[in-house]
């Protein structure tokens, strides 16, 4: 096995309360670091991380989703959590790791 440069990787966890942003963040960076070629609306149900059909007929985030991208020599390794109460557990899962 190769070895890897860990300063060069950095790990984001996006949390925040319902209606923050939380996903849309991660959209814009997916499209500023070339990952997508166009953002997606929520609340269309286009954002990439909201891939659950109960996630885009909603508008909002159920289940956390991890996503990477490149961007000036390192590597984003993103995950974007739920920002409503009742999927708490979710963001909890994301913490642990």
């Amino acid at each position: 096995m190769a070895d890897v440069d860990l300063s060069k990787y950095r790990n984001i966890g996006i949390f925040a309360h319902v209606d923050a942003g939380k996903t849309t963040t991660t959209e814009r960076i997916l499209k500023l670091t070339g990952k997508i070629h166009k953002t997606g609306e929520v609340h269309d149900g286009e954002a990439t991380t909201d891939f659950m059909e109960q996630e885009q007929e909603r508008g909002i985030t159920i289940q956390s989703a991890a996503t990477s991208c490149e961007w000036n020599g390192h590597r984003l390794n993103i995950i974007d959590t739920p920002g409503h109460v009742d999927f708490t557990i979710e963001v909890y899962r994301s913490l642990k790791v």
